[in-house]
């Protein structure tokens, strides 16, 4: 996994939110954008940047998405960082 995948993924403040609201738990689209003031095809966009990044996962239940934060990718993320800053 790059780093500057990750970082661009990051960048935004909507994706910043969204990495936030999932660290609590896992969400679908509608209960994600009682949160945030974007309409649905800027939030559908955020969420496909995040699970290209592989930070986000997402799995079907009768009609509805839910999307949860991958936390194996964010650790390993985290360690990468920490091991980067290293000295």
């Amino acid at each position: 996994m790059a780093l500057s995948k990750t970082f661009s993924a990051l960048s935004d403040e909507n994706r910043q939110k969204i990495i936030d609201l999932l660290k609590k738990q896992e969400m679908t689209v509608s209960e994600i954008k009682k949160h945030l003031n974007i309409t649905m095809p800027t939030l559908s966009h955020h969420l496909d940047i995040l699970k290209r990044a592989d930070l986000v996962s997402s799995r079907r239940e009768g009609q509805q998405i839910y999307y949860s934060l991958n936390l194996s990718v964010m650790e390993e993320i985290s360690e990468k960082i920490i091991k980067f800053l290293s000295i």
